[in-house]
């Protein structure tokens, strides 16, 4: 059996050819087109030399060739690499060499740290710009332009054929220790997942249009408001990077019926200024994910603009989505929800056993359709988290009476910024390389907006001098925007265990 996820475009572009799949600004893809688009960027890749089955990676934000050159890997048999455009030279130097990626297709404003990425990782043998301007099909010496290889291709008229249990996509994530780890997720993961919560999860159709302000190279927009929009012939308006007063502008210019974020931006929208301006009244189905919704935003929210956001909970490794508050079952805010069908959930203590009383916390272990192979090239990690096809989440719920889960803890110190997984062992290693440094931990302290901070707590070698400031702008040349601490205090020594294990709850208070 063959199952392919480019399909998704494909059905829809038979059955909608004329009909809008993307929008941004003032340019629209229909269906045909962006199949076509597809189709010939899927030509060209292999033109280039890629062999079926070697690995692309995404360095795009919010755009059309996002999408685009999704589809085309996938056409052409390649597993795609989606990196977060926030990513410094280092880390996109890190991800191109750790996935084994032979080529690098990189947006024009991030184009400086892509190409210094791509540069220090010697098997990605090809570079590819992206530019806004159609028309604009310039590129320096040894790197390729998009538009012009879309331009010089005919279509690849058939659909490379993978297994369902091919890898798809590696979505990058990482652990308490160690660096990122690439997710293998098959066609079937994606599939399914995309299938599900645009069919059962919220009913789309091909009138749907949904705003894609979550990034899509991020889980959750990528399969709940891309590949689940376009499955169903809906439309998807691309905001590239989210501004509270932008998409009030976007939903009210193209009637969005269907919005996705993260609860940091929630809370930007309810608390705007100019809200009262817009008319929102087309918006039908809000769905909510990335960190823990406030249970009082989400009912303000709700009252406000006389919607039902809809909160699930899911990681990387589970393609995303796992369980879901579902629109035929009483909402519980502060819930997570129940598992999705065809997914299992159990929680389990620290020894290890099943708990199957209500309303004792234990962590989440996830069993179905949804889990990933496994982390690329990592079986140690993998024998540590997967054990008899149940996944470790590292993450604590309770179950109540009704099988809803809420979560109480993470066993992970990850921390959640704004939607974002930040980890704080790698942001300690980038401190612990700093000459005045002696000892670091990284905490995330309670924010409004953001959900959490980062704060970084030092202690500084015998001396030696720092200030916060100084910190602050040596951690951000090194780290992605959104990971850098922008909290800073020092102590005298960090608390520690009787074997010198810092103790960071004694940290967080």
């Amino acid at each position: 059996m063959s199952l392919n996820l480019a399909t998704l475009l494909r059905t829809s572009a038979r059955l909608h050819s004329k009909k809008p799949a993307v929008i941004v600004g003032d340019t629209t893809f229909t269906y045909e087109l962006l199949h076509s688009h597809a189709q010939r960027f899927a030509a060209a890749l292999a033109k280039l030399g890629i062999q079926r089955g070697q690995h692309v990676a995404l360095l795009l934000p919010n755009v059309p060739h996002f999408t685009i050159a999704y589809y085309a890997a996938h056409y052409a048999g390649y597993p795609v690499i989606p990196l977060n455009v926030l990513l410094t030279a280092d880390e996109i130097a890190y991800h191109l060499s750790d996935s084994d990626s032979v080529a690098l297709i990189a947006w024009e404003g991030f184009f400086e740290q892509g190409r210094a990425g791509f540069q220090r990782a010697e098997a990605c043998k090809h570079l590819i710009l992206a530019r806004a301007n159609p028309t604009d099909t310039s590129a320096a010496e040894g790197v390729h332009n998009m538009t012009a290889l879309i331009g010089g291709a005919s279509p690849m008229s058939e659909l490379t054929p993978t297994n369902p249990d091919d890898t798809a996509v590696i979505l990058y994530t990482s652990g308490t220790t160690g660096r990122p780890k690439g997710a293998e997720l098959t066609h079937f993961n994606l599939f399914y997942n995309a299938e599900y919560a645009s069919s059962r999860l919220i009913p789309f159709d091909s009138s749907t249009v949904s705003l894609a302000v979550l990034p899509l190279f991020h889980s959750f927009g990528q399969t709940m408001v891309q590949n689940g929009t376009l499955r169903a012939g809906g439309t998807m308006v691309l905001l590239p990077r989210f501004e509270a007063q932008a998409a009030f502008q976007l939903m009210q210019q193209h009637k969005v019926t269907l919005f996705g974020g993260v609860p940091t931006m929630y809370f930007a929208l309810l608390n705007h200024p100019d809200a009262a301006k817009y008319d929102l009244s087309s918006l039908q189905y809000c769905v909510a994910g990335g960190s823990a919704m406030p249970v009082e935003v989400m009912h303000a929210f709700d009252e406000k603009y006389k919607v039902n956001i809809l909160e699930g909970y899911g990681l990387s490794e589970t393609s995303p989505v796992a369980s879901f508050n579902v629109l035929d079952r009483p909402k519980k805010p502060g819930s997570i929800g129940l598992p999705i069908e065809h997914v299992e959930f159990k929680l389990i203590d620290d020894a290890g056993r099943t708990i199957s009383e209500p309303m004792i916390p234990g962590e989440i272990c996830i069993k179905g359709v949804n889990v990933m192979k496994g982390y690329y090239k990592r079986p140690e990690a993998n024998a540590e988290v997967i054990q008899n096809g149940w996944f470790a989440t590292g993450d604590v719920a309770h179950r109540d009476d009704d099988g809803y889960y809420f979560i109480v803890d993470r066993k992970k110190d990850m921390i959640i910024r704004g939607g974002f997984n930040v980890y704080p062992r790698e942001v300690e290693e980038v401190l612990y390389a700093h000459p005045a440094v002696a000892e670091a931990a990284v905490i995330g302290v309670k924010h409004e907006s953001h959900g959490e901070e980062v704060k970084a707590v030092l202690a500084l070698k015998a001396g030696h001098t720092a200030t916060a400031d100084e910190i602050i702008a040596y951690c951000k040349e090194k780290l992605a925007a959104y990971k850098y601490p922008r909290l800073v205090e020092f102590r005298e020594a960090l608390p520690k265990t009787a074997t010198g294990k810092i103790l960071k709850r004694e940290l967080r208070g």
